[in-house]
């Protein structure tokens, strides 16, 4: 397995980590990618990936409920980044969110204008360096289908990550070429439109993650999540799809090196 999308800096930061690593190696997890979401985990996922060649890799981009009014500023240190070693494997994560804004209306129209502006400028970047996108929406869909769209950005290489909608706007985003990945929500008794988001998505595109130390699945709903928790994650998708969990494996394992283009092997990976 692989963990196409975590945050593993939490357990750097509080000296877990190896632990945290060993116990995924022991479930099958054997490489993850980290998301950026600012400049300090940028530094902190960047060695991460020296120290653990092949097995970690991180992306990099200013996630929307970071942006602050340093953000030019971060914007060209982000670029920076890429032309470094070892170098992000996609601009993420990056996008929308109207969940965190605040009541006033016209702060709120300020904060949503400036995370579009940002928006803009990474998908460009994105563009330009044939980079893939992990792609944060909350409570912002169509807005954030429509900036894709108007950025010219390759629809084949962006991700949904954490993907919370339903089928319609699964085969929305399909339509174009992109794809949506699934956390341990998919597993939620409330989440029946993300499963049918699973189910008509299909095999082809299917990628998981954990996006810990958020959204443990089901059975450790309320505590810290970890990449070894997403064996349970991937045997629910893998039932839904009417596959065994070993070819579950298999396949997210291809797709998820496919569409980061990452330089490695892992087991039972037929691509690689």
């Amino acid at each position: 397995m692989i963990d196409s999308h975590c945050h593993l800096d939490t357990f750097f930061r509080s000296g877990e980590l190896l632990g945290v690593l060993a116990r995924a190696e022991a479930a099958g997890v054997h490489a993850f990618v980290n998301a950026g979401t600012e400049p300090e985990d940028w530094k902190i996922y960047r060695r991460l990936a020296e120290d653990f060649p092949g097995k970690i890799f991180y992306a990099a981009g200013i996630h929307p409920t970071e942006i602050d009014d340093r953000f030019p500023e971060k914007l060209k240190e982000l670029e920076k980044y890429f032309s470094e070693t070892p170098s992000p494997v996609a601009v993420g994560e990056i996008g929308l969110d109207r969940h965190w804004l605040p009541k006033d209306e016209e702060e709120s129209a300020r904060i949503f204008a400036r995370q579009l502006d940002v928006f803009s400028h990474q998908l460009e970047l994105a563009r330009r360096l044939d980079m893939p996108i992990i792609v944060h929406a909350r409570d912002a869909f169509k807005e954030t289908v429509q900036a894709i769209d108007e950025s010219g950005a390759a629809w084949n290489r962006v991700v949904f990550h954490c993907f919370a909608e339903g089928a319609e706007e699964v085969a929305l985003i399909n339509a174009r070429g992109g794809r949506a990945s699934f956390t341990g929500t998919l597993t939620y008794g409330n989440a029946a439109r993300v499963r049918e988001a699973l189910i008509a998505q299909g095999r082809e595109r299917l990628m998981v993650e954990t996006d810990c130390p958020y959204l443990a699945p089901r059975t450790r709903r309320g505590k810290r999540n970890e990449p070894a928790f997403m064996q349970e994650t991937l045997g629910f998708a893998a039932e839904l799809l009417g596959m065994s969990f070993e070819d579950a494996d298999a396949l997210t394992c291809e797709n998820t090196c496919a569409f980061f283009r990452l330089p490695t092997a892992f087991p039972r990976c037929k691509k690689c």
